[in-house]
């Protein structure tokens, strides 16, 4: 599927803006200890004018649903996916996305080389609790997701059992960006998960060291 899905979306008049910007310096940049190995920074307000870029790439991305095998039965997942790598050749667009990617490269001290771009069109989409699928030898790999559209919750628990760790309840705003690192994506999983009634949203997520089978136009988590 190609082309701008329809959805009910109304920008907020506290994010207005005609492009969307992004603050170089993560000036209100918070770190959260998960446990003594595993932690996320959240910026809020990271990209201004992000309703603008909301827009922009529902109506340019290349939009695709893919599916998934549950009870020896392929499903539709409940949500919509488009995928960009550097190996593809291809500029990352619109530019502003080019320079999170360098932004984030340089703050993180890794090369983000592919995104993918997560559009839940309501309450109804979501994503299971997972751990991104990230190269075995790189211990403590970074992902950055940027949450733009409506504000949406973001849960995070630990994958051992008993170990005396409470689920995080987060709600990623218009233009926040979350960053996860340590051994977060080894030692928790994370989900969005199905709410009564939701706005569209659409997380814009950097990763780096992607094993070779997942390099596929539809990858896509968070």
């Amino acid at each position: 599927m190609t082309g701008a899905p329809h959805l009910t979306w109304q920008p907020s008049l506290l994010d207005a803006g005609p492009q969307a910007a992004i603050d170089e310096t993560f000036a209100r940049a918070t770190r959260i200890e998960l446990d003594r190995l595993s932690w996320i920074e959240r910026v809020p307000g990271w990209v201004s004018g992000s309703d603008a870029l909301f827009d922009l790439l529902v109506h340019t991305a290349e939009w695709g649903q893919r599916t998934r095998k549950m009870w020896d039965q392929e499903v539709l997942e409940p949500r919509l996916t488009s995928w960009w790598g550097a190996e593809s050749g291809r500029p990352l667009e619109p530019p502003i996305l080019e320079r999170m990617r360098r932004a984030l490269s340089g703050r993180y001290g890794v090369e983000f080389d592919s995104m993918g771009l997560n559009l839940y069109r309501d309450g109804r989409d979501s994503v299971a609790w997972h751990g991104d699928r990230i190269a075995r030898e790189i211990a403590e790999p970074l992902v950055a997701i940027v949450s733009i559209g409506e504000p949406r919750r973001f849960l995070l628990r630990p994958k051992a059992k008993g170990a005396g760790l409470a689920t995080r309840r987060l709600v990623l705003s218009r233009g926040e960006l979350l960053v996860t690192g340590g051994a977060t994506q080894r030692a928790w999983e994370h989900s969005v998960p199905k709410v009564a009634s939701a706005g569209p949203r659409m997380s814009l997520t950097f990763r780096h060291g992607l094993p070779p089978f997942q390099r596929l136009p539809d990858v896509g988590t968070l």
